[in-house]
């Protein structure tokens, strides 16, 4: 059922859906981005997906900004549920994942950065690979479109599409698999995404290092795998906390990308500047 309504917003609302999907959002600033993020997600128009927000700017919490404000009345009125948590103090970005999960109970979880612009059929192309899968997550790996004239076919060596079921496999720096991690630099997956001459609404599903920004997990898969669990052994500044968590699941349950990707960069400074603790260094094989 569509949720576009052209401007009729003062009718009752709508009751909500059953969520299938809780969309998991960490945000820390960047309060245009941020609407622009939730503005992807207002034009999705299935499955049932609830939105949560977990804010860690101080000291007003992002949705104080009108833009960001705007979109989150905009989804509420479409019957989308939103949650807020102005979630301090800060202690890194694997406690903040593991904080959202905490607050999780759909079936599936999007982890979606807050700088990111999905295709308005981006949720239900993702939900459907997973389905059909029965894999533990499928990621959109964000494209970053300024680099559309930049073609890097060294970089795109590595692509290899699952032609079968998603099976499990270990991936570490040390192993063939790490070597995928070039696919997501720059434009590269749309350029792929172009040879490959995939049917609009169609998608294929690839081998990956790991993807960063947007990834749809099967929750009760992230869970057995200890989600983020592992954040109190890693100092608040680190990275690599979403490669972590997924090479687990891959081990145990399999994961894949998803091409073409719906999912956009919008090519803002990160706000994880201090990068010198990996987090799968620390946490895997230990």
């Amino acid at each position: 059922m569509s949720r576009r309504w052209s401007g009729d917003w003062a009718r009752p609302l709508p009751e909500p859906e059953p969520a299938e999907v809780d969309v998991l959002i960490p945000c820390y600033g960047r309060p245009a981005e941020l609407a622009v993020a939730l503005a992807g997600l207002a034009a999705q128009d299935a499955p049932g997906f609830r939105v949560v927000l977990s804010d860690q700017t101080e000291p007003e919490p992002v949705w104080e900004d009108p833009a960001v404000a705007a979109m989150v009345r905009v989804l509420r009125c479409q019957g989308r549920p939103v949650q807020l948590e102005h979630h301090l103090p800060r202690r890194g970005m694997a406690e903040q994942r593991h904080y959202l999960l905490s607050l999780a109970s759909a079936p599936l979880v999007l982890y979606l950065d807050s700088d990111v612009w999905l295709e308005p059929d981006m949720l239900h192309r993702m939900v459907s690979a997973i389905r059909q899968a029965r894999c533990g997550f499928i990621g959109a790996a964000v494209q970053g479109l300024s680099y559309l004239p930049d073609e890097r076919p060294d970089e795109q060596r590595p692509f290899e599409l699952w032609d079968g079921p998603v099976l499990p496999e270990r991936v570490r720096r040390d192993s063939p698999g790490f070597g995928r991690w070039t696919l997501h630099n720059a434009a590269n997956l749309a350029h792929l995404a172009r040879d490959l001459q995939i049917p609009p609404g169609g998608w294929r599903l690839y081998k990956v290092a790991w993807v960063g920004g947007c990834v749809l997990y099967d929750r009760q898969a992230l869970l057995d795998c200890g989600g983020f669990g592992f954040w109190h052994r890693l100092p608040p500044g680190h990275a690599g906390e979403d490669m972590a968590a997924e090479w687990q699941v891959m081990e145990k349950y399999g994961g894949a990308g998803m091409i073409p990707s719906g999912a956009v960069h919008l090519e803002s400074p990160t706000t994880v500047p201090d990068r010198r603790v990996e987090a799968a260094d620390v946490v895997l094989d230990s």
